[in-house]
């Protein structure tokens, strides 16, 4: 069988594929942990009505902080892939298609960014996101603390809990200003 010599062009097109399939999972996968966290909270919230217990609400905080940095992890990785086919791989191919320049690949990559709602969409789903990973579970706190059935150790936890979740909303902000 003769050899086929393998072109930087097809190298490149099987790299874009290879990280877009990436790309859709991990947004497949991003989109479904805010399912997931509304399961959880709805979950932990009927238990611990049913149950007339407040201390079980301390199940949220680590459950949302988890799925919210898995979440935010996610995006983030989602939006490197995005950023890399922009700036390295759309260039690189597009220069061997027409060296003298003129020719822009995958311009949706880039075309999408540029739509006027694109900041109110972004401000709405900042919001989304703090609400579902770090408002919830620290209404839950607050529910808690104004039960004041917990003991010691329980309030303790709690302030705890409260500082990741603190921590995770400083993050969720930090990387929506980043994009």
């Amino acid at each position: 069988m003769p050899e086929q010599d393998v072109t930087v062009g097809q190298l490149l097109l099987v790299e874009y594929q290879t990280i877009k399939d990436e790309q859709k999972a991990r947004i497949g996968f991003r989109d479904n942990l805010l399912y997931v966290t509304l399961a959880v909270v709805a979950a932990v919230i009927a238990a611990a009505a049913q149950a007339k217990r407040p201390s079980m609400l301390l199940a949220l905080p680590p459950v949302c902080v988890v799925l919210g940095w898995t979440y935010l992890v996610n995006d983030d990785k989602i939006s490197a892939i995005g950023k890399y086919v922009r700036e390295e791989l759309g260039p690189r191919l597009a220069g061997l298609a027409r060296p003298g320049g003129g020719f822009e690949a995958f311009a949706w990559e880039t075309g999408h960014r540029g739509d006027t709602r694109r900041r109110s969409r972004k401000a709405i789903q900042l919001a989304v996101d703090l609400t579902a990973f770090c408002a919830v579970p620290l209404a839950a706190l607050v529910l808690f603390w104004a039960d004041g059935s917990g003991g010691g150790l329980l309030v303790a936890m709690s302030v705890l809990e409260a500082v990741a979740v603190a921590g995770l909303a400083s993050q969720i902000v930090r990387y929506a200003r980043a994009a």
